[in-house]
C-alpha cells in the first residue's frame, strides 16, 4: 500500500485516528477479493489531508495501485465537458435557453416516443443547452435496457464508447431517433453530454479533444488525463474488472488490448477520459476555489455558482423514474453537469445541502462539499458501479472523521 499526505489531518479538522477506519474498509474490500485495488483522496481547506492506495491496479501484471495509476473515469468526464461548454458560455457564444438546433440543424424537427405501435409526436419545443447540461433533453442511453427507445439506440449503434464513427456522425445518427420524453419535462441519464461535446467542437471550431485539453486539462495541470493512454504510460494503466461467479474481481478489460490504449476517431465527452486521482483532485480544488487554481482562472465565480445550483425545480424523484442510480432520487437535484444535494435526510445519505457529485461506470466517484470545504475522490476499476454500495460507505467513513 502507499500512503501520503500533504498535511496532518488535524490541521484540516479531521481525526487521524478516525480516518484509519477508511484504511480498514479498504483492506477488507481488497482482502476478500471484491476489489483489485482502491485509492481514496480527501482534501479539506486546501490541504490533502488523506491519501491512500491499496491493492493492485492490475493483478495479473502485479502492478500495485499508486498515486500515478491511470484509470478509466468514464462519466466523471461529464463535469469536465460541462466546464468546457460553460467556458464558451462565458465567451458569449450561447445562452442556456438557446435551442441547440441553431448550431446543430439535425435536432430541428425532433419527435417524441408516444408508446408501442403509435407514431412519435412532435417535440413541443427545441432541446436547449440547459437541457443537455441537466439531462432533461429527452435523450437516453442504449445500455439502460428499459424502453423501446433504448433498444433503438442499441440497434442503430448510438454508443459513443464503442463506435468507430466520428463524434459528428454518432450525434447526427442520434438526432434521427425519437426522444424518450418532451424536452425539459423529465430527468433521464443520457448521451446529452456527448452531444454537448460535439457542440463545443462546432462552436469553438476546434476538435473537441483538443479544446478540452487546451482550455481545461492543461490549465488545470491534469498531466495524465486524456482520451487515450499514451504508449509510454501504458505501464501505469489499470485493468478493469467485474464481479466473478465466485464474488472476486474477474478481468473485464485488459490494459494491453483496451480501446483506451489505441487512438480512436471519437472522443466521448460523456465517458471517454482516463486519468489519476491526483489529476481529478486538481479539478475539485478549482471548483472549491470557485473557478481558479494556482493563479489560472477557468470560470468566473458566478458561473460556478450557477453550475452548482439545482436546475430541476425539485429533486430527481419529481422529474423521472430511478432507472439509473445508486442512491435515492429523493432529496437530490441536478446542476449543470453533476448531482446537487438538496436534503441529506430525504436522500438518506450523509452530506451537506449544496454538495455536488458524480461517478463513473467503473466505480470511481467524487464529491465536493463547499459547506465543509471538502473534496473526496475514490478511484477503483469495477464495472458496473452498482456492484457494491462503496460510494455510500465512503461517505460515512469520511464524514465521521470530521472533528472541528
Amino acid at each position: 500500500m502507499t500512503t501520503a499526505t500533504a498535511a496532518t489531518p488535524e490541521h484540516a479538522g479531521l481525526s487521524s485516528q478516525r480516518l484509519r477506519k477508511i484504511d480498514g474498509w479498504m483492506d477488507r474490500l481488497i482482502g476478500d477479493g471484491r476489489l483489485a485495488g482502491l485509492s481514496v483522496l480527501v482534501s479539506r481547506r486546501g490541504q490533502l489531508a488523506y491519501e491512500r492506495h491499496a491493492g493492485f491496479a492490475d493483478i495479473a501484471r502485479g502492478l500495485r495501485m499508486g498515486p500515478d495509476s491511470i484509470l478509466r473515469i468514464y462519466s466523471m468526464t461529464k463535469p469536465l465537458t460541462s466546464l468546457a461548454a460553460l467556458i464558451l458560455y462565458e465567451d458569449g457564444l450561447f445562452q442556456l435557453d438557446d435551442p441547440i438546433s441553431g448550431v446543430l440543424p439535425c435536432f430541428k424537427e425532433m419527435r417524441v416516443y408516444a408508446g408501442e405501435g403509435r407514431e412519435p409526436v412532435p417535440a413541443a419545443r427545441g432541446i436547449t443547452y440547459r437541457d443537455l447540461l441537466t439531462h432533461t433533453a429527452g435523450l437516453t442511453y442504449g445500455f439502460m435496457n428499459a424502453t423501446p427507445v433504448d433498444a433503438m439506440y442499441r440497434e442503430q449503434g448510438v454508443d459513443f464508447q464503442t463506435s468507430d464513427g466520428t463524434l459528428a456522425e454518432v450525434v447526427d445518427l442520434a438526432a434521427t431517433l425519437p426522444l424518450l420524453a418532451q424536452p425539459g419535462l423529465a430527468w433521464n441519464y443520457s448521451i446529452a453530454t456527448d452531444v454537448l461535446g460535439h457542440l463545443v467542437a462546432v462552436l469553438s471550431g476546434q476538435d473537441f479533444a483538443q479544446f478540452l485539453h487546451d482550455r481545461v486539462i492543461a490549465p488545470l495541470g491534469m498531466v495524465d488525463t486524456a482520451f487515450q493512454v499514451a504508449p509510454d504510460r501504458l505501464g501505469r494503466f489499470a485493468a478493469n474488472y467485474a464481479r466473478g461467479e465466485d464474488g472476486r474481481a474477474a478481468l473485464l478489460d485488459d490494459p494491453a488490448t483496451s480501446r483506451f490504449a489505441t487512438s480512436r476517431a471519437i472522443a466521448s465527452g460523456g465517458g471517454g477520459l482516463v486519468g489519476t486521482g491526483r489529476d481529478y483532485m486538481r479539478f475539485c480544488r478549482m471548483m472549491l476555489n470557485r473557478g481558479t487554481l494556482d493563479g489560472e482562472r477557468l470560470l468566473g465565480r458566478k458561473t460556478i455558482e450557477l453550475m452548482t445550483a439545482n436546475h430541476l425545480g425539485g429533486d430527481m424523484a419529481s422529474m423521472g423514474q430511478a432507472r439509473f442510480s445508486e442512491s435515492n432520487y429523493e432529496g437530490i437535484g441536478f446542476g449543470l453537469g453533476f448531482s446537487v444535494m438538496l436534503d441529506p435526510a430525504r436522500a438518506q445519505i450523509l452530506g451537506s445541502p449544496g454538495e455536488y457529485a458524480w461517478g463513473g461506470a467503473a466505480s470511481t466517484a467524487f464529491w465536493i462539499d463547499p459547506a465543509e470545504d471538502l473534496a473526496v475522490i475514490m478511484m477503483t476499476q469495477l464495472t458496473p458501479s452498482s456492484t457494491y454500495p462503496i460510494r455510500r460507505e465512503l461517505r460515512v467513513l469520511t464524514y465521521q472523521a470530521l472533528v472541528d
